[in-house]
């Protein structure tokens, strides 16, 4: 590819060809404000603030999609622009409820920062303004239409990135809103509850249905006895949604700043996540030994799972039985550590702390009851349960790290890598290449399954038998992955999917904003927590031996079907 030269605000800037304006001024280091724009997704030019002088030109140009041509002569920063982009502001605006004081994304809005940028004082536009109900109708998301700003960045992460497209612009002109066709309710919609939307948002349009004074509430109720999960992933982004840089191992903190709260005990997800490899690894070795339907596909991502029942009910099967890691603690919380504390399991209250929306809906599933009760009651997101932290005053930066409390607190560096696409499969490569050859693994880090790409696929070797495994993240990659196979393009006998892109690092719960860059340093904070942990295989966790010698007997027990495996249901598209 060639290389052109333009010229920036008087400065010289060389550039490959294919660029954009806005793309050429990002290389040189020049600043161009952007509301609509997202590196990762199609440019809309839809607010139409990164407007630039172009020499010969006849009006202002959009500098997102505007490319950039060898010997271009253009102004970012003259009086003409800075009046544009601030009457363009105004505009917008003028039809956006002023409730920043109560928004759920105040102080972390990029609204709010361009109008500060722009020293907006006042909105000389007055007249009618949008006016719409609040959308409440799934238990993970809320659309909020009178902050919508049309930018439709979720129109494309949901679209592009996602696969799913349920959001769509309705009507024209000044009626526009964005939401599912028809002003339908997003819980009527096959909407994998992902929340990617939420991440790329600009204000408070769509955002998780908080639960934080529901948790705060059980918390002060002493007639509850009330336990917290940490999911993998949180370790590595929680500090971020406290201000410290993205990919900060925050582990020991965390659970002093939980246990500073008043939550009676805290235990890892990674526990049950080790737990998740024991059964799915079983399940694959009977499928693998025994005949079953292959390939196999992980069940850990709940957003995944109501996209297959959606779209892919002919993959159902395929699903591994294993409830996720969040609900098997949550079945085993109130009945094999209730039974062991002698805890009526009516008066524990199980609250997780999760990357991710779609475990709010996943709490909520009629299947997941086992334990006689729902078997998860609270989720809370990565950022929620970081604006508890901060109602109740605690700096984490100033936290001697704890220990997570046993027995469900003992994990092993498998368990944290699903935090990481990829990390499921690696963990479970781990356990049944040992369970299947008796034979000590030589190198358990499988890095072919590891990193962004978006289809990976890797061949490991077995006495009788070369397992072929593939890993998607993102349900866009996943469908075409699904594709493949149902056009029997390709054959697997393992199959990994994330619903978000990098996995539960990525997921609809994390800090915003969530970007590549973001992604890859939580990725590598996670492989360095595994590299540290003193036990980094699954079946060696002696918490999980503990349990099975005494409650579970064995993997795909009786005891094990009953409270950690379920099914799925084809579920209606429209």
């Amino acid at each position: 590819m060639g290389m052109i030269t333009l010229t920036i605000n008087n400065q010289k800037v060389e550039v490959e060809e294919g660029l954009t304006i806005l793309e050429a001024a990002q290389k040189a280091g020049i600043y161009i404000p952007t509301l609509c724009y997202l590196k990762e997704i199609s440019a809309m030019a839809a607010c139409r603030m990164c407007v630039v002088e172009v020499e010969g030109a006849k009006t202002l140009q959009a500098a997102c999609v505007t490319p950039a041509v060898d010997g271009m002569v253009i102004r970012t920063n003259t009086p003409f622009v800075r009046k544009a982009r601030k009457t363009i502001l105004e505009l917008i605006l003028s039809d956006h409820p002023f409730e920043c004081l109560t928004c759920e994304r105040g102080g972390n809005c990029e609204l709010q920062r361009l109008a500060e940028e722009f020293n907006i004082r006042e909105v000389p536009f007055e007249g009618e303004r949008t006016k719409m109900d609040p959308d409440v109708s799934t238990p993970s998301l809320v659309r909020e239409p009178e902050k919508c700003i049309l930018c439709r960045r979720c129109i494309n992460v949901c679209s592009e990135i996602q696969g799913v497209g349920v959001l769509f612009p309705n009507e024209r002109g000044f009626k526009t809103f964005i939401g599912p066709p028809f002003g339908e309710q997003l819980g009527n919609m096959p909407c994998a509850l992902c929340g990617q939307c939420t991440l790329v948002c600009p204000t408070g349009a769509i955002h998780e249905k908080e639960q934080i004074e529901d948790v705060w509430e059980v918390l002060d109720d002493p007639t509850k006895h009330v336990i917290v999960q940490t999911a993998p992933a949180t370790r590595v982004s929680l500090g971020e949604a406290l201000g410290l840089e993205p990919g900060s191992i925050v582990t020991g903190q965390m659970v002093a700043a939980l246990r500073a709260l008043g939550f009676d005990k805290v235990f890892d997800t990674d526990f049950a996540a080790d737990l998740t490899i024991m059964e799915e690894g079983s399940e694959l070795i009977k499928r693998l030994e025994k005949g079953g339907p292959l390939p196999l596909i992980t069940s850990c991502s709940p957003g995944w799972v109501k996209f297959c029942e959606h779209y892919y009910p002919e993959f159902l099967e395929n699903i591994s039985t294993c409830k996720s890691p969040q609900q098997m603690f949550g079945a085993l919380a109130k009945t094999y550590y209730a039974g062991k504390s002698r805890i009526d399991p009516k008066d524990i209250v199980v609250v997780s702390i999760m990357p991710c929306t779609a475990k709010k809906f996943e709490a909520q599933r009629c299947e997941m009851v086992d334990s006689g009760y729902l078997d998860v009651d609270i989720v809370l997101t990565v950022r929620e349960t970081a604006k508890m932290i901060k109602q109740a005053g605690i700096n984490i930066r100033n936290l001697e790290p704890e220990e997570y409390d046993a027995p469900l607190g003992i994990s092993t560096g498998a368990g944290a890598i699903f935090g990481a696409t990829g990390g499921v499969m690696e963990a479970a490569l781990r356990t049944v290449y040992e369970m299947l050859t008796g034979k000590e693994l030589e190198k358990i880090d499988f890095e072919a399954v590891r990193g962004l790409e978006s289809v990976k696929e890797a061949e490991i070797e077995l006495p009788d038998l070369t397992v072929k495994v593939a890993v998607a993240h993102g349900l866009g990659n996943a469908k075409k992955l699904l594709e493949r196979i149902k056009n029997k393009e390709a054959e697997y006998h393992f199959v990994e999917i994330m619903a978000c892109p990098g996995g539960c690092i990525g997921g609809g719960g994390q800090p915003i904003p969530t970007d590549t860059e973001k992604r890859q340093k939580r990725i590598a904070a996670i492989y360095n927590v595994d590299k540290n942990m003193p036990l980094r295989k699954s079946h060696e966790n002696p918490a999980l031996k503990q349990l099975y010698k005494d409650y579970l007997i064995k993997p795909l027990g009786e005891m094990s079907h009953k409270l950690l495996h379920t099914d799925y249901a084809a579920r209606r598209k429209y």
